[in-house]
């Protein structure tokens, strides 16, 4: 591989940062981020909050009253994914969010890579709670790697994986994003943009349905999928994703990707420590300097 080919790939040790949503009604939606998720205030800022884990903050829940929550068939997103660091923390915040409300649950299943459990937030943003497998235990077909959906009842792994001290320490226990899924109007544009432009790479795709993409050899940073909304446009102005954070190493890594974007006549704000732009659907990307 090239020099010039490596630079125009996002950096390997890439991660993804907090998820801004735009949220409707505050009180309902701050209640369930903390209380079903098992997630604390970190901060407060023009009216919005910022919610996490040990100081680190995973989604920014911030004020858009008077929007509407947009249609199961446009843009925006899918899920957020929170990453959990073992199984019983992942247990402890699955047992949480059953019980502050079971109609929220929505699925789950064992990715070969990834353990995953699925719900929907009051608003109707999706949220996918999972535990890595050992990267050594990932099968690689060439560049792709092998996922799959296997049958992973909730019982079991709670019966498995639950303890006391899980739920006494849920708090104390890390979770961070690990991957935003979105979805799109079609494949092959997301795959110009996030793979051709950007700089991700591909690991995997679904029967042209759906696209995964990462940097530094991960299963997935990044997914979009045209399952509900296959030929969507722009997004409107609505309730839901208000913007994407991805975190780089360096000044320098942002700066490549703003002549990336530059060179593909793709509009960006660059402000040297960050770049603000937009994705072909008008979903908000902001890169920043960890």
């Amino acid at each position: 591989m090239s020099a010039s080919s490596v630079q125009d790939l996002l950096p390997a040790d890439l991660t993804m940062g907090t998820v801004m949503l735009k949220v409707g009604d505050m009180k309902v939606m701050s209640d369930y981020y903390q209380r079903a998720l098992g997630l604390e205030v970190v901060a407060e800022q023009d009216g919005g909050l910022y919610l996490g884990r040990i100081g680190k903050p995973v989604v920014h829940l911030a004020p858009a009253a008077g929007l509407q929550i947009p249609g199961r068939g446009e843009a925006g997103l899918f899920h957020t994914a929170i990453l959990f660091s073992d199984q019983p923390s992942l247990a402890a915040t699955i047992a949480t969010a059953a019980q502050y409300e079971p109609r929220a649950f929505v699925g789950s299943a064992d990715h070969l890579v990834s353990e995953a459990f699925y719900f929907t937030d009051p608003e109707g943003n999706g949220i996918e709670l999972y535990y890595d497998k050992p990267r050594d235990s990932w099968r690689w077909d060439g560049k792709n790697v092998v996922m799959d959906n296997v049958a992973l009842p909730p019982q079991r792994f709670l019966q498995q994986h639950l303890s006391e001290a899980a739920v006494s320490g849920q708090h104390q226990a890390a979770a961070g994003v690990g991957h935003i899924h979105l979805q799109v109007g079609d494949v092959a544009t997301a795959h110009d943009f996030y793979v051709g432009t950007l700089g991700f790479e591909k690991t995997a795709g679904w029967h042209g349905q759906a696209l995964f993409v990462s940097a530094g050899g991960y299963h997935h940073h990044m997914a979009m999928n045209v399952w509900n909304s296959r030929g969507a446009g722009p997004r409107k102005d609505t309730l839901g994703l208000g913007e994407v954070l991805i975190e780089v190493p360096s000044g320098e890594d942002v700066g490549a990707l703003a002549d990336r974007l530059r060179i593909a006549g793709v509009q960006n704000h660059h402000t040297g420590a960050e770049l603000q732009f937009e994705d072909p659907w008008r979903n908000k990307l902001r890169v920043a300097v960890r």
